[in-house]
């Protein structure tokens, strides 16, 4: 699925319906006891975050979503019910925190029995005008799938003669990536066997609310004395006491209020390119070291800084129960690639599969865990503690060959922030670009030369400009 927003998602007009829980479910979950199993340190750390900035006067939403077709004619009723049974499926979408204890600043967790979910649809109206429906889907999204209310997603599908187009949006606090790039095909098998009059049998999907507790009891058993804090705390020593930036010039001052962001998206390169890189890259761990030893180069090209220091994004579905599941399964692993004596490529590469090696495990230890540990007060006023450049083959993901079919796209809410994210996806039609970075002048020149300068070295690569492939090693 191609990442974008949902002003370029290829909305066209219809009959707009939506889905959010139903008042008796929602009447329900507030007389619900406390669940035990706490927030992953990476839900918490979102949820006080938008709290913190919300504070500070700014709203600042941040849901991801899916995009996709089911032809049509289609009947509503067994679409809804392969909504909902969906969403029985993941117990984190029925699971929300409030906020309790003396001071009001403790987050305690509710979670809803599977009988207890039901969906209210409610018929919007026409949208004969396609800019005006996307500026609709944005705010009514905008509204409901926000961090700090509770249900925090939506479901809507714009109703045509040929068809439907679902929508459907999410607090990046119960999904990621991965959970987007699954939806089509899962909504659509269901809704297939509705149709049909027949059953799907019901998936052992493993619970992200099961994992959040794993992962927070094992998190919680290190002290400020273990390596992995130590690793941490001299990789931001030498960050000047701060988590890495983009390191060009994004127009952007310490001290500035916290500026509008600019979406770029476009194809990188097709699907010949694109598998000529990974296979030159293959000997030092594939495409993703690729990315990351091109970045490299480019950004001390632009920004002339000697050493790239970054945060690279590793999924943390370490079991094989966690496969399909869906929620917020990312870690981070610090890296520090001296560009300025990197001589070319390949001695890029083997900087980064060397940096990689050492530091991945890092990733399964949540960040906001070694920042309490570090005692360092990384008050959050963004909702990016740091840049990314992250890669993701998305090929295997089930339904992947009909997402351009079923126009699926991966949605990006583009708000406010002062960091660059960007994302490579590896898709069967090539590699596609996709990044949110502040909204100055100066950002958009030096991340357009990035991507171009990106380009560049990944045809170069790919068409042998970086000499002969480097043997296995």
């Amino acid at each position: 699925m191609r990442m974008t927003d949902i002003q370029r998602c290829e909305i066209r007009p219809g009959r707009l319906v939506e889905w959010t829980l139903s008042p008796r479910t929602l009447d329900i979950a507030a007389a619900l006891p406390e669940d035990a199993r706490p927030p992953a340190y990476i839900q918490e750390s979102h949820i006080r975050t938008a709290r913190s900035v919300r504070e500070d006067g700014l709203f600042v939403p941040t849901w991801l979503g899916a995009a996709f077709d089911i032809p049509g004619p289609v009947d509503l009723d067994v679409l809804q019910e392969a909504l909902r049974a969906w969403t029985l499926r993941h117990e984190t979408l029925r699971s929300g925190f409030r906020w309790s204890g003396e001071s009001g600043d403790t987050m305690r967790r509710f979670t809803l029995d599977a009988d207890a979910v039901a969906l209210h649809r409610e018929d919007v109206g026409d949208f004969p005008d396609a800019a005006d429906l996307a500026r609709h889907l944005q705010d009514r999204f905008d509204r409901v799938a926000d961090a700090l209310r509770w249900p925090n997603l939506i479901y809507t599908a714009v109703v045509r003669d040929d068809g439907v187009s679902v929508y459907m949006a999410f607090d990046h606090s119960n999904v990621d990536a991965y959970s987007i790039y699954r939806i089509p095909a899962e909504v659509g098998e269901l809704y297939a066997a509705g149709v049909a009059g027949r059953t799907v049998p019901h998936p052992r999907v493993g619970s992200y609310v099961d994992f959040c507790e794993a992962e927070r009891a094992d998190a919680d058993r290190i002290d400020g004395d273990h390596d992995i804090v130590a690793r941490w705390r001299e990789f931001i020593r030498r960050c000047d006491g701060r988590l890495p930036s983009f390191p060009v010039d994004l127009g952007v001052r310490t001290g500035d209020p916290l500026p509008e962001q600019r979406l770029l998206r476009e194809p990188l390169v097709d699907a010949a390119d694109a598998a000529a890189f990974e296979a030159y890259c293959r000997p030092y761990g594939g495409s993703l070291v690729g990315v990351l030893a091109a970045t490299a180069l480019i950004v001390h090209e632009i920004g002339g800084e000697p050493v790239y220091r970054t945060v690279v994004p590793f999924h943390t579905r370490s079991r094989s129960q966690w496969a399909e599941s869906v929620g917020w399964y990312v870690g981070g692993a610090p890296i520090e690639v001296p560009a300025d004596r990197a001589h070319d490529f390949p001695s890029a590469l083997g900087t980064v599969r060397a940096e990689l090696q050492a530091n991945r495990r890092l990733s399964r230890m949540p960040i906001d865990r070694v920042l309490r540990l570090l005692g360092t007060d990384f008050r959050p006023t963004s909702p990016d503690l740091y840049s990314i450049v992250s890669y993701v083959d998305a090929r295997g993901v089930p339904g992947a060959d009909s997402w351009p079919d079923r126009t699926a796209y991966a949605l990006l809410r583009v708000s406010y922030g002062d960091q660059v994210c960007a994302w490579v996806t590896r898709l069967p039609e090539g590699l596609w670009f996709a990044s949110r970075y502040p909204d100055t002048d100066v950002a958009h020149k030096n991340l357009r030369l990035y991507v171009e300068r990106l380009r560049d070295v990944v045809t170069g690569v790919a068409r042998g400009d970086s000499g002969p492939p480097p043997t296995a090693r």
